[in-house]
């Protein structure tokens, strides 16, 4: 397994940081405890961008701010946000993260790139955290007591947006890839978790 690089840090404090700032850009629904944010767009880039273990990074980094009390969840932060109505989606976010960079990490550079990336984040940025999104947003808000009650407040207004998202996020990180491969991000020849550290001779 690689090393842990003092770039990668970097970059993982970096997107953390993206991350809070996205989660102020929201607003809320009159029928749904879930507003509406980027945060997850952050995710999918966070992934994508830095690969699995510093896009994850990035995430829990943010979760753990919150869980000391820092207002970095659209301005929100401690233990009541960690186990409120969106805790579900919260948590769900870094093994988004974790699955969309191992996807990303082990993908090669051609013209069918972008819709490579949209596609996993489509499954891993969205479709993957709305399991556990939806479930605790039923279990933790009184009233919703269907399946049909918790896919309108937790799901459905939420995923053409999300779908906008996961192709945004591909265009982004299909760009960034151009300028700077995930590669460097990893500092290794091949960008899998068990590749060799990069040397002179193999640059």
């Amino acid at each position: 397994m690689n090393k842990w690089t003092t770039r990668g840090l970097i970059f993982s404090a970096l997107f953390a940081g993206v991350m809070i700032a996205m989660s102020y850009l929201k607003f809320t629904l009159p029928f749904s405890a879930v507003p509406i944010t980027l945060q997850t767009l952050a995710v999918m880039l966070a992934g994508s961008i830095l690969g699995a273990r510093y896009g994850t990074l990035a995430i829990l980094i943010v979760i753990g701010l919150a869980a000391a009390g820092f207002p970095v969840m659209g301005g929100q932060g401690g233990l009541a946000v960690l186990v409120g109505p969106t805790a579900g989606y919260i948590f769900s976010m870094p093994f988004a993260a974790l699955f969309i960079g191992w996807c990303a990490q082990r993908m090669k550079q051609n013209k069918y790139t972008f819709f490579k990336l949209a596609g996993v984040n489509l499954i891993f940025g969205v479709l993957l955290v709305y399991p556990g999104g939806v479930s605790w947003l039923a279990h933790s808000v009184p009233g919703i007591d269907t399946v049909s009650k918790a896919l309108t407040a937790g799901m459905w207004p939420f995923l053409p947006g999300d779908i906008v998202k996961s192709l945004l996020g591909a265009s982004v990180a299909a760009a960034v890839w151009r300028v700077y491969p995930i590669e460097r991000i990893l500092n290794s020849d091949t960008g899998g978790w068990g590749s060799q550290e990069e040397t002179p001779a193999s640059r």
